[in-house]
C-alpha cells in the first residue's frame, strides 16, 4: 500500500508540473505565407533629395544572433567581445540612387556579410559613414555618395557600448570617434571571483519614486565591469584613415558640437553609481572644449539623481535640457526648475530657459519662462522661436510664439489646447536647414508652415497650413483628400512652388514616396515597393465605429475573410480582438479615431491580423480608453471601464451580423496582455485569451505603472483590484501566457508571466505558459516568432474555432 501510495504521489505530482518537450514549429501554410516574406528596404534621403540611400535588413533576427555574450549592467544590454549593444538591429546592404533616377546603384566596397548600424550622413551630405560590426569588435566605414563606393577607416576597436561612437566635425573630412583605450582592463568573472564583502546600500529617509527598472547595477563586481566596458578613448580620425587622439580615457555619454563648428561640449559619467536606477540618472559633467582640446568651461555639474519628487510632470533641479541653440554660432540653450522640479508645489511659472554664449564668460540669460513644464522648442532666427510647454495631470499643452533676443517682450499664446485632442491637433512646424546644417523653423515673407496628421469625426484629412507670424492668422493651403488611399505629407521641398514629399499608400498598395505639386495637383512616383502579402489583398477592411454604454464614441478596425458574403452573412465567424488600453482625462479626447482604412494592411506578430486567412473575424487596435475626468483618476475605475470596452466591441461586431459572440477572444501585449488577463477574470465575454509580455502582480511594481502616478502605499485597493494575481482564484477561462525569458522593459519582469502561471495552475485554471528563449520585450528572432504564430493558431483553433 505504501508504494501504491508513493506511485500515485508520483503520478499526480508529475501529471501538475508536467512540461512538453517542444521543438520550435511553424503555423499552417496561409499564416506562414504571410509571416515569410521579404522586407523592403527603408529609404534616407539627404536634405536637398538629390540622393537616396536604400537600407536593407533581414525580416527577422536568428535566435543564433540573440544567442551572443551579454552583460547587463547600468540599463544596458552588451555584447563584451564586440562592444555594442546585444539588442542592436544591423542593416546587411546599402543601396543608392539619385531621387530623379529609377535604378539604384550597389554600394561597392561593403564589408563580407555586413552587420551595418550607425549610419550617418556627413554634414554636406557627401559621404556617409557607418559601422560594421565583426564578430571582434566595431569598424567605421565611409561611404561617398557619388561613386557609391564605400571603404573602411578604422581597425575593430570602436567603443560602442553608449551608443552611435562617432560624430562627424564640420570640415566632413574628420570624423570624432570612441575607442577602446589602450590600456583596458579585462572583465571580471563574478561567478568566479569571490566577493571582498557585502553589497550595502542605504538610505537617508529622503522619499522617492524610482519605477521597478532592470538591468541595473547590483554590486562592486558589476561597477568595475561598468567602468571597463563603457571607458574610451576619444580620437579624431579622417576619412583617409589617420588618426589623433583628442581625449584620454574617460566615460564619454555624449559629444556635441556648436552650429559653428568652434566649440564641442562633451558630457561625461561619473562615480557613485547607484543600485537603483539606471546609468542616465548617475553624476554628468557637461564640458565645452575647443577644436584643439582646450577646456572653456565646465557648464554642467549633475549630482547623482536617486531622488525624484512624485507625478510625471516632476523633474530633476539643475540645469537641464542643455543643448546648443540650432540658429547661432555658439549659445548653449537649458532649463531650470523654478519650482524645485516638484509638481505639488504650486508656482505662476515652472521652468525657466537660458541662452549662453560662447565662451560663457558672461552670465547666462533668461529668455523666457512657462507656464508649465518646458517641453521643447524650434528655433527659428534671432526674433523667432516656438516654444511648448506642457502639463501631464491635465494633458494641457500650450505653444509659445517668443522672440529670443528681446525677453521683455511678452510671448504669444498660439496654440492652447488639450494634447490628446487629436482633433484640434494645429500641426508640427516645417524646418529647414540653415547656413550651420541645423534645422531650423521654416520662415518664408513672416510666414511658417505647419504640417498636420488631419484627424476628423468624418476621416483623416492631412493638411499644410501657412501660418503668419505677425497677425497669428492661418491659412490652409494644401488638403489631402485622396479617394481610398492614405496620403502622409511628409516634408515642403520648395515653399515657392509648392512641391511635398509625401508618401501614399492603400490598403493593398505598399506605402511608397512620391513628389507632390499642391497647386498643380502633379504626382511624381519616386519609390515602387511592392506588396509582399498579395495573399491578403482582397480581405475586407472596414474602421467601424460604435458607442460604449456610457456614451463614449470607440473604433476599431474590422478584418472579415476575402471569400465572406458580407450580404447573406450565412456563417456567424469566430472573432479575435486586439487592444492596448489608453488613459484619458476627458470623454471627448478618448472617443476620437485615429485609424484609417486605407492604411496599409501589413500583418505583423504583433496583431491578429493573420488569422483573416484561417477563417475569423479580426477586431485590430479596438479603442480601449480608461477615463478620468477632473480630480478622478483613470484607475479608479479601471475594471468596469474595461469591461465596457470589451462588451461595446463584441456588441458591435455582433450587430453587424458577422460573428457568433460565444467565440470571441482577446488578445494583447505589455499593458494589453495585463488587460486581457483582467477581462478573462473579471467577465464572461470571451472564450479565451493571449497575453503576451504582462504584468500581473501591480505589487511587484509598487511606484507606478503605465500611466498610473500614485504608489502602491497610496492607493493599496487601486494595485490590488487591477492586479490579476490578487485574483486568479476567479480565473477560469483558458489562457494562453507568453513572455520572452529576457525581457528587458521595466516592471515587465519574466517572473510575473512565470508566478501568474503557478499561481493559476495551482487553483485549477486551463493555462499554457511559453516562454521563448533570448527575447526581450519586443520578440525579434523568427524561430520564436514562427513558434509563437503556430502556439496562438493551435490554442485558438483548439478553444474558441472548434
Amino acid at each position: 500500500m505504501k508504494k501504491i501510495f508513493l506511485l500515485f504521489l508520483f503520478v499526480s505530482f508529475s501529471s501538475v508540473n508536467a512540461q512538453e518537450n517542444l521543438t520550435f514549429q511553424k503555423p499552417s501554410q496561409s499564416i506562414l505565407a504571410l509571416a515569410e516574406y521579404e522586407r523592403a528596404p527603408s529609404v534616407s534621403m539627404d536634405s536637398k533629395k538629390e540622393y537616396m540611400l536604400l537600407t536593407y535588413r533581414n525580416t527577422y533576427k536568428t535566435l543564433d544572433e540573440l544567442n551572443q555574450e551579454e552583460m547587463r549592467l547600468g540599463g544596458l544590454r552588451i555584447n563584451p567581445v564586440t562592444n555594442i549593444s546585444s539588442t542592436v538591429t544591423y542593416v546587411n546592404n546599402l543601396k543608392l540612387r539619385k531621387v530623379s533616377d529609377k535604378i539604384e546603384t550597389q554600394v561597392s566596397g561593403l564589408p563580407e556579410n555586413p552587420k551595418i548600424t550607425n549610419i550617418t550622413w556627413s554634414p554636406n551630405e557627401k559621404k556617409i559613414a557607418f559601422t560594421n560590426t565583426t564578430s571582434t569588435g566595431v569598424e567605421l566605414w565611409v561611404i561617398d555618395v557619388v561613386s557609391s563606393s564605400a571603404k573602411k577607416i578604422t581597425e575593430a576597436n570602436l567603443n560602442a557600448n553608449l551608443g552611435n561612437p562617432f560624430n562627424w566635425m564640420k570640415d566632413n573630412q574628420t570624423i570624432l570617434v570612441k575607442m577602446l583605450p589602450k590600456n583596458r582592463p579585462g572583465l571580471i568573472d563574478g561567478k568566479k571571483d569571490l566577493p571582498k564583502g557585502p553589497t550595502v546600500s542605504n538610505s537617508d529617509g529622503t522619499k522617492s519614486q524610482n519605477r521597478t527598472y532592470q538591468d541595473l547595477l547590483k554590486n562592486p563586481t558589476d561597477e568595475a565591469n561598468f567602468d571597463a566596458l563603457i571607458t574610451s578613448e576619444l580620437y579624431k580620425v579622417s576619412i583617409s584613415g589617420e588618426k589623433e587622439l583628442f581625449k584620454p580615457a574617460g566615460i564619454y555619454l555624449n559629444e556635441s558640437f556648436s552650429p559653428d563648428g568652434n566649440y564641442l561640449m562633451i558630457t561625461t559619467l561619473h562615480k557613485p553609481y547607484s543600485y537603483i536606477v539606471p546609468l542616465s540618472r548617475f553624476p554628468q559633467k557637461a564640458t565645452v572644449y575647443d577644436t584643439t582640446g582646450k577646456e572653456i568651461k565646465l557648464v554642467n555639474d549633475i549630482p547623482l539623481n536617486e531622488v525624484m519628487p512624485k507625478g510625471f510632470s516632476s523633474v530633476r533641479k539643475g540645469k537641464r535640457n542643455m543643448n546648443w541653440r540650432s540658429d547661432k554660432p555658439s549659445t548653449l540653450s537649458y532649463v531650470v526648475a523654478l519650482d524645485e522640479g516638484d509638481q505639488s508645489i504650486k508656482a505662476d511659472f515652472r521652468d525657466e530657459i537660458y541662452n549662453w554664449d560662447a565662451p560663457f564668460s558672461s552670465e547666462p540669460k533668461s529668455i523666457l519662462k512657462t507656464q508649465q513644464r518646458f517641453a521643447g522648442i524650434i528655433w527659428g532666427d534671432e526674433n523667432t522661436a516656438i516654444a511648448y510647454d506642457d502639463w501631464y495631470d491635465t494633458r494641457n499643452q500650450k505653444t509659445y510664439l517668443f522672440n529670443p533676443s528681446n525677453p521683455s517682450l511678452a510671448p504669444k499664446i498660439i496654440s492652447d489646447r488639450n494634447s490628446q485632442d487629436i482633433y484640434s491637433d494645429p500641426g508640427n512646424f516645417e524646418t529647414k536647414k540653415n547656413q550651420y546644417n541645423r534645422y531650423v523653423l521654416a520662415i518664408e515673407n513672416d510666414n511658417t508652415y505647419l504640417i498636420g496628421d488631419g484627424f476628423t469625426k468624418d476621416g483623416q484629412f492631412p493638411f499644410i497650413d501657412e501660418f503668419n507670424l505677425k497677425t497669428l492668422k492661418t491659412k490652409r493651403l494644401y488638403t489631402s483628400k485622396i479617394k481610398d488611399k492614405k496620403e502622409d505629407l511628409l516634408s515642403i521641398e520648395d515653399f515657392k512652388k509648392g512641391d511635398v514629399l509625401v508618401q501614399i499608400q492603400s490598403k493593398s498598395e505598399f506605402p511608397n514616396y512620391y513628389f507632390r505639386n499642391i497647386k498643380s495637383g502633379k504626382l511624381t512616383q519616386i519609390t515602387n515597393f511592392k506588396n509582399p502579402f498579395e495573399s491578403i489583398k482582397d480581405v475586407y477592411k472596414e474602421v467601424i465605429k460604435y458607442k460604449r454604454n456610457d456614451g463614449v464614441e470607440l473604433s476599431g478596425t474590422l478584418y472579415l475573410p476575402a471569400n465572406y458574403d458580407r450580404t447573406k452573412k450565412t456563417e456567424k465567424l469566430p472573432l479575435l480582438i486586439w487592444a492596448y488600453p489608453e488613459e484619458f482625462k476627458d470623454k471627448n479626447s478618448a472617443g476620437q479615431s485615429n485609424k484609417n482604412s486605407n492604411e496599409f494592411t501589413f500583418p505583423y506578430y504583433g496583431s491578429f491580423v493573420y488569422w483573416v486567412t484561417k477563417g475569423y473575424a479580426v477586431l485590430d487596435d479596438a479603442s480601449f480608453p480608461i477615463i478620468g475626468e477632473g480630480n478622478a483618476e483613470p484607475n479608479d475605475t479601471f475594471l468596469p471601464q474595461l469591461i465596457a470596452n470589451a462588451e461595446a466591441a463584441i456588441d458591435a461586431v455582433d450587430k453587424l451580423g458577422y460573428i457568433n459572440r460565444k467565440k470571441c477572444a482577446i488578445g494583447g501585449h505589455s499593458y494589453g496582455a495585463f488587460m486581457t488577463a483582467n477581462l478573462l477574470t473579471h467577465s464572461n465575454l470571451f472564450a479565451c485569451g493571449i497575453a503576451r509580455s504582462g504584468a500581473y502582480n501591480r505589487t511587484l511594481t509598487p511606484f507606478g505603472f503605465q500611466s498610473e502616478q500614485r504608489n502602491y502605499w497610496d492607493v493599496p485597493n487601486v494595485y490590488n483590484t487591477m492586479s490579476p494575481f490578487m485574483n486568479a482564484d476567479k480565473m477560469k477561462t483558458p489562457l494562453l501566457l507568453v513572455h520572452g525569458d529576457a525581457d528587458n522593459n521595466p516592471g515587465t519582469f519574466t517572473l510575473q508571466s512565470e508566478r501568474y502561471f503557478q499561481a493559476l495552475k495551482n487553483l485549477g485554471a486551463p493555462v499554457r505558459l511559453v516562454l521563448l528563449p533570448k527575447e526581450s520585450h519586443g520578440y525579434a528572432a523568427k524561430e520564436n516568432i514562427l513558434h509563437l504564430l503556430w502556439e496562438q493558431e493551435q490554442f485558438l483553433d483548439k478553444y474558441l474555432k472548434n
